[in-house]
């Protein structure tokens, strides 16, 4: 997400030339396009990955052992998972600070994936915004004024 902010600084730096005459525009609008599209998926990724963890975390049953927190996915099961979080003397600050913390990032993730699909859309929506549904005549308009006088 921060290489697409740069790419976009630099494409601000870039004289506008219509219809993208230049290679160098053209370039670095299709860098930014696809980067977007990349970082588009990286978001959405990191907000699926953050909501597996937050599911995962609210079945956790946690215990404190010697200064530290171990929680278990499944406590009948002795092959199951344990997780152990060190110098965490009180489990249940630890699984409301962790599941505060899985939130947010959801949010911002997801804030940054609606941000990188509104990206994409106004640089597909700029090059191809102009659809031609029929033919000008003006020429033919001119053509007749001239006859009339």
């Amino acid at each position: 997400v921060c290489l697409v902010s740069l790419v976009g600084f630099v494409m601000l730096c870039i004289s506008y030339q219509p219809d993208e005459k230049t290679c160098v525009q053209f370039t670095v609008k299709l860098l930014y396009f696809l980067l977007s599209a990349l970082a588009l998926v990286a978001c959405v990724l990191a907000v699926a990955f953050a909501a597996h963890h937050y599911l995962q975390l609210t079945k956790f049953t946690c215990d404190t052992v010697l200064e530290s927190c171990q929680c278990k996915l499944d406590t009948a099961d002795p092959l199951s998972r344990t997780f152990v979080y060190e110098d965490a003397a009180d489990c249940g600050s630890l699984s409301s600070m962790l599941s505060l913390y899985l939130l947010l990032q959801m949010a911002l993730n997801l804030v940054a994936a609606l941000v990188c699909l509104l990206t994409c859309f106004m640089v597909w929506k700029h090059r191809y915004q102009v659809f031609y549904v029929g033919m000008r005549f003006q020429p033919l308009v001119a053509a007749e004024g001239c006859r009339q006088q």
